[in-house]
């Protein structure tokens, strides 16, 4: 299993580990996944997925699942929040043509 968040993009990043003596040892930051399950409004169901912390603060602030999808860059969705995110933009247009 990757360590990235699937709707952020966001993964592990290096850095150093800084001794009081000033010694350097290379170090990973990993980011703060957490297993979730978000509802959709539009579908009517909810998901699983794995997103940072950061992320799911985000979503919340945004207003929902459908409403972060739809400002979210293609490049950084995984496949499976690609999937979910095309599902909705579908089922809104077709709410959109029978209204």
């Amino acid at each position: 299993m990757s360590r990235r968040c699937e709707l952020t993009g966001k993964g592990p990043m290096t850095g150093n580990n800084v001794s009081h003596a000033n010694n350097r040892t290379r170090r990973r930051f990993l980011p703060n996944l957490n297993d979730v399950s978000l509802q959709s409004e539009a579908l009517g169901r909810a998901f699983k997925l794995r997103i940072s912390a950061a992320a799911l603060r985000t979503v919340d602030h945004r207003g929902g699942l459908d409403k972060f999808l739809a400002k979210a860059k293609d490049v950084e969705l995984s496949d499976n929040a690609l999937k979910i995110k095309k599902a909705i933009a579908k089922s809104s247009a077709t709410a959109d043509v029978l209204s």
